[in-house]
């Protein structure tokens, strides 16, 4: 493989922290050439600095010599006093930064000064805290309003979570877990990775291994959809549990429950099962990039193949059987065929009525009777009486 590059660069919000003093840092998801993604903070302070040494390295793209030439993005300087509004109010500026960045012409973007900037430094994994001081206030932009500061939320009250088991990480991207650890929830994706941090760790963790702290259930959890969603396999994958399903890439299936483990409960044909939620994609959604990322990533653990699970909850988690699943599916797939038929039916008689109509022989006009003697006389002109005279 070559030189490392950036493929993507995300801005996910920032941090209010108060440790040694309070500042605010930038919260970045940088996406590698080879696949990987990292979790950077940046000060403002540092990003500035770092855009003024890429111009002076680019004179001609930065617009120095002549101002029609320029690529490199503008960035306004630092205020004198940079507080809350303000690394707020500078949020859709910088993600529109970050987007351009990426683009230049590989002599800039893939430059060893932008490489360098973006790596994970020590600091990024194990920030310097005070367990005196209280955590740090998270404040996450909405993926819907990445271009609307306004609508920036926070501060974010991060979900807690109970380990139930120890879970030692596959990849550097992850964070291992122990029995009992108390984490909090950064970000819940639907491939039922979940990002989260442990004091001064951060990293990826399967949903299954995580349990809430006020109930054994997910509030958050969608009821069953027997109407279904259509989906696109982009990743076969071989049933390793009874309840689980074989398909291959390409497949066509209905998403009846989406489950936050990211094992959603699927139907093909009559039959359901789970299924990787990481291997579909919405039918219709075209997106590239998919099929190349699957490839070096696996689907998490489910809840059911994790061994000395201990939870804190009396009672178990609610679940709906397989059996279940498939009776109420057929159920509705059974009302949908009989609203088919009837509405044939219906279509049919319409069809049949129209067609007597048209094939029924149309009326020919009534020949009226003719006028008697008397009746051309008194009524009619003085050329007609003539004629029967």
């Amino acid at each position: 493989m070559g030189d490392a590059f950036i493929r993507h660069i995300e801005l996910l919000g920032y941090e209010k922290r108060f440790f040694p003093s309070q500042h605010y840092v930038y919260m970045f998801l940088v996406k590698w050439n080879d696949l990987s993604e990292k979790v950077i903070y940046r000060r403002f302070t540092e990003i500035y600095e770092f855009h003024k040494a890429l111009k002076e390295m680019f004179p001609i793209e930065s617009g120095d010599i002549n101002m029609e030439n320029r690529i490199i993005p503008h960035l306004p300087a630092p205020k004198w006093f940079d507080g809350q509004r303000s690394t707020q109010n500078r949020q859709g500026t910088l993600a529109e930064y970050c987007y351009t960045l990426v683009n230049l012409p590989h002599k800039i973007s893939r430059c060893l000064h932008v490489v360098n900037f973006f790596k994970v430094r020590h600091d990024d994994m194990n920030p310097v805290t005070d367990s005196q001081i209280k955590k740090p206030e998270v404040f996450l932009l909405p993926k819907d309003a990445k271009k609307n500061p306004s609508d920036i939320t926070g501060p974010i009250v991060l979900q807690t979570y109970r380990a139930i088991a120890d879970y030692e990480k596959s990849s550097t991207s992850e964070m291992a877990l122990k029995a009992g650890d108390m984490v909090d929830v950064v970000e819940k994706s639907e491939s039922g990775w979940w990002f989260c941090q442990l004091k001064n760790k951060r990293g990826w963790v399967p949903a299954a291994y995580l349990e809430p702290m006020d109930g054994p259930d997910e509030s958050e959890e969608q009821e069953p959809n027997y109407a279904g969603e259509q989906y696109i396999v982009q990743k076969s994958y071989t049933a390793m549990e009874e309840d689980e399903l074989t398909l291959k890439e390409g497949d066509t299936v209905e998403v009846i429950h989406k489950l936050l483990d990211g094992w959603w409960v699927i139907r093909k044909d009559e039959t359901t099962g789970y299924y990787p939620s990481m291997y579909l994609q919405k039918a219709g959604k075209v997106n590239t990039s998919v099929k190349s990322e699957l490839r070096n990533r696996s689907a998490p653990p489910r809840r059911s193949t994790i061994r000395n699970a201990k939870s804190i909850h009396k009672q178990s988690r609610k679940q709906i059987s397989q059996e279940t699943y498939r009776r109420n599916s057929r159920k509705y797939i059974q009302s949908r065929k009989k609203m088919k038929e009837n509405f044939q039916k219906v279509a049919n008689v319409i069809i049949e009525k129209n067609e007597q109509e048209e094939n029924k022989p149309k009326a020919q006009p009534a020949v009226p009777p003719r006028p008697s003697k008397d009746l051309i006389l008194n009524r009619c002109t003085e050329s007609t009486r003539r004629k029967i005279l």
